[in-house]
């Protein structure tokens, strides 16, 4: 499996690292990541945007599945299904949880609770990604 800090550097220059998205943990069923709510991440009223949400836990699902990739292959979403339950405010910091409910040879389904600073739940994430082989 991929260190930690190796797949940082791999997010880091694309919009997960744009947005800030730290990983803190990660394991071949369960992935969790940080977010700072930041104003460019918000919508009106200091609220964080449901793009938002939905980016960190596409990232969060996407990492899952990379380190459950073997050698030439990679992975793209093809479903995904967001239920926004609360809000998170500007200036503090949510937490992804993303499980593996699904690992198989095709697909991969994996699904990921946001919660905000004070522990409350956010926003669920429910996605499938498709599991590529690299032609060469």
């Amino acid at each position: 499996m991929p260190d930690i800090a190796d797949i940082q550097k791999i997010l880091d220059p694309l919009l997960p690292g744009l947005m800030g998205m730290r990983l803190v943990e990660v394991q071949s069923e369960r992935v969790l990541g940080e977010l700072e709510v930041r104003p460019e991440l918000c919508t009106t009223g200091g609220i964080m945007h449901g793009g938002a949400y939905m980016a960190f836990a596409d990232t969060l699902a996407a990492v899952g599945t990379f380190v459950n990739l073997t050698p030439g292959q990679s992975t793209t979403t093809t479903d995904s299904s967001t239920k926004f339950i609360g809000k998170a405010k500007v200036g503090t910091r949510v937490r992804g949880e993303c499980i593996a409910l699904h690992r198989g040879r095709t697909t991969m389904v994996w699904q990921t609770s946001i919660f905000n600073s004070d522990g409350k739940l956010c926003a669920v994430v429910a996605q499938t990604q498709l599991v590529l082989e690299i032609k060469s």
